[in-house]
């Protein structure tokens, strides 16, 4: 799968925030830089502050204990690079570690990438490594107007946008399935569908290994999730669920598809050689008698019967197309050829 990551802000050595937005509850949210994100409170009960930050950055664990006093397990949790998926709470915040598709430059989609989270209802942290294109998109949404509008909604988006990247990389696989099925799989293009096919299961088993996970986070967030997870969010959680549910069929269907296709791919092969071999075998079959035939003729010893001969060669000759044409005549009566 294709896609074009949103560029990030640059983020400078000392500053961890890469996107600050303070969102409104009508949808829209003000930009806000670091600095005063640091000594942020709310103006009205609808404010929602959300950061993006790079958790590699120096001193970010300091600041989470510092200013939101995150005990000390979970900002290890939050700042490293553990990445399978999980989610709990904590006291009133949410807590959760997610995997998203990876969409840099010279990766495969299936390397997928980690997200932390962090929220106490009023304010979300949401830190990476490497650049995703959920924040990006979520940061979009925000400044035409259209993005969420409280932080149960911030979540479910973001967690919409990794189940929308998930079902186009899906169709993308099962496409090239159905693109494998229509073509000859035999023939000069033997070992490329085999590399093909090959390709598709690994794709897959990647993504099983990484969703199943993401699976039982999801459940957490649903059963866990603090008062202020309203319960329209609560039913996002779940319908993500059923839809990543679907998504581990299809991908175990498409699993189970390329396994066919590889067999067919094997059997195929096998048939070729098997043909190959059997070719060979007639062959060796019609000219293992003329050898014999022309070997004793040829001999270096005294009375080798029309040596003096001038017809001696065209005899011979004719003697070795008879002897094929006898030769193949009870092949095909065998039914060999």
């Amino acid at each position: 799968m294709t896609a074009t990551l949103v560029t990030e802000p640059s983020e400078e050595d000392d500053c961890p925030l890469l996107i600050g937005r303070v969102l409104d509850g009508k949808g829209g949210a003000r930009r806000i830089e670091w600095k005063e994100a640091q000594q942020w409170s709310p103006q009205h009960p609808d404010e929602v502050l959300w950061l993006h930050l790079l958790r590699s950055c120096p001193g970010v664990d300091v600041w989470l204990k510092d200013s939101y006093h995150v005990p000390d397990p979970t900002c290890e949790l939050l700042v490293s690079d553990q990445t399978r998926p999980r989610a709990f709470r904590e006291s009133d915040a949410l807590v959760a570690t997610l995997r998203d598709l990876n969409f840099n430059a010279g990766a495969e989609p299936e390397d997928m990438i980690s997200m932390q989270l962090w929220s106490d209802g009023t304010r979300i942290l949401t830190f990476r490594r490497a650049p995703q294109q959920s924040p990006n998109e979520v940061r979009d949404m925000l400044d035409r107007g259209a993005g969420p509008r409280d932080a149960g909604a911030m979540i479910t988006q973001i967690v919409e946008l990794m189940m929308d990247h998930l079902s186009l990389t899906i169709m993308d696989i099962n496409d090239a399935i159905d693109q494998l099925e229509k073509e000859d799989l035999a023939g000069s293009g033997l070992h490329e569908h085999s590399r093909m096919i090959a390709e598709i299961r690994r794709d897959c088993l990647a993504l099983q290994r990484h969703l199943s996970p993401q699976h039982e986070a999801l459940e957490q967030i649903s059963r866990e999730a603090p008062d202020w997870f309203a319960k329209h969010d609560r039913r996002e959680i779940v319908e993500s669920i059923a839809r990543l549910r679907r998504h581990l069929d299809d991908i175990n269907i498409s699993k189970e598809s390329a396994v066919v296709l590889q067999d067919e791919l094997r059997a195929r092969a096998q048939a070729i050689s098997q043909q190959a071999t059997y070719k060979l075998g007639v062959m060796a079959g019609v000219f293992l008698p003329l050898t014999f035939f022309t070997g004793l003729l040829g001999s270096n010893v005294a009375g080798i019967p029309w040596a003096d001969q001038t017809w001696a060669f065209w005899g011979v000759f004719a003697a070795c197309g008879a002897i094929t044409l006898g030769i193949l005549a009870i092949f095909w009566r065998l039914r060999w050829l």
